[in-house]
């Protein structure tokens, strides 16, 4: 019998950065049963320019980020991750880029959508904005900030940043609270009775809005 994915822990992730100057600052919000179990961010020194249109968006600034460690010795930590539960993201592509960028493949991992089987990738991912846009087609953006006002959770949102995120990495386009914005969009998905009795493997089909992979997913799920 197929377990509820809110049973399985699951690990979103934000990046600032981009693929000229590299991951510049992560989050991570561990999310098990609808609740934020833990998180982890830091900022990482870059490893090629930083344009200064990115810095107006994410205002961190190379010379604040000179001598720190590189996102590439994060490596046992996030393959671990991947070990433990499926990532999620929001628009997961960016997320999913950068990490390969760094490293092509994560240690062989359970596939979480189907026991007892093992991959040799980050993903498949769990995409809240993909799984917002079809469950809740009303909303007129899919921008992670739009998504949380118009959703009523930005009381929630404000409450777990001020105990997480450093004071002066306590907004939009700063990664932990961008993860954590991610994380409430799909702790709501976990009070819903509907969407929380989902699957792991229909919460993936639901998370790509490309017909001929949702329905090869839905497929596995069959067998």
């Amino acid at each position: 019998m197929l377990t509820s994915w809110n049973d399985q822990p699951i690990f979103f992730v934000d990046f600032e950065g981009s693929a000229a100057s590299g991951v510049l600052e992560y989050g991570v919000v561990t999310l098990l049963r609808g609740e934020i179990v833990e998180t982890q961010t830091r900022l990482c020194a870059p490893i090629g320019r930083v344009r200064p249109e990115d810095v107006a968006v994410h205002g961190l600034r190379p010379e604040s980020l000179a001598g720190l460690r590189p996102f590439s010795k994060e490596w046992d930590y996030f393959a671990g991750l991947r070990e433990r539960g499926p990532l999620a993201a929001h628009y997961a592509g960016v997320e999913n880029a950068l990490l390969k960028s760094v490293w092509p493949y994560p240690r062989a991992s359970p596939d979480f959508a189907r026991p007892g089987e093992r991959v040799i990738d980050w993903g498949p991912w769990v995409d809240t904005a993909r799984i917002y846009a079809q469950l809740f087609p009303q909303f007129p953006s899919g921008q992670l900030e739009a998504l949380v006002t118009g959703c009523g959770l930005q009381p929630e949102l404000e409450a777990h940043a001020q105990r997480f995120c450093p004071t002066e990495r306590c907004r939009y386009h700063s990664a932990l609270y961008d993860a954590l914005a991610g994380a409430v969009l799909l702790a709501a998905l976990a009070r819903d009775p509907q969407v929380a009795g989902l699957s792991m493997m229909q919460m993936l089909a639901l998370s790509t809005l490309d017909p001929r992979k949702r329905d090869a997913l839905q497929q596995r799920e069959l067998f």
